[in-house]
Formats: C-alpha cells, sequence, structure tokens
C-alpha cells in the first residue's frame, strides 16, 4: 500500500513460441504474489504463443503485458 491504494488483482500474460511456460506458470505466480506481497489467489499468469509471428513467434523476442486494478483505501 503506497498513498492509499493498494492492489487488488494482476493479470499477466507473456508471449513466447519457447521455452513452454504452461509448466512453470505456478512457480510464476508464486513469485509475482510474493514480489508484491499478495495472496497467490489475487495474481493470474497466463502462457500463450504467438503462432509463429513476429518477434516472440520466430524466437528472437519475448512479450508480457499485465493489467493491475488498484483501489482506494477509505481513509
Amino acid at each position: 500500500m503506497r498513498h492509499g491504494w493498494t492492489i487488488a488483482n494482476v493479470d499477466a500474460t507473456v508471449v513466447v513460441q519457447l521455452p513452454k511456460l504452461a509448466p512453470h506458470v505456478p512457480a510464476i505466480r508464486d513469485a509475482l504474489a510474493d514480489a508484491l506481497g499478495l495472496e497467490v489467489e489475487r495474481v493470474s499468469v497466463k502462457a500463450k504463443t504467438s503462432e509463429g509471428m513476429g518477434y516472440t513467434g520466430d524466437g528472437t523476442g519475448i512479450a508480457a503485458y499485465a493489467v493491475v486494478l488498484v483501489e482506494t483505501l477509505a481513509r
């Protein structure tokens, strides 16, 4: 919590062709929750491929997107 705000939940997506992240999603979720000081139930992590297209599909890059819901604390 900072300045009267707190994180309600996090929804993250990692886009990469290889390596396959599905087996690692629980560990990534746990690490992210720990880093943010959240219960693991408030963190969602998904792994996607770009079906061989673009820099994430040809193996030269990786992308990550996250949406975070923040709530104000009542004073």
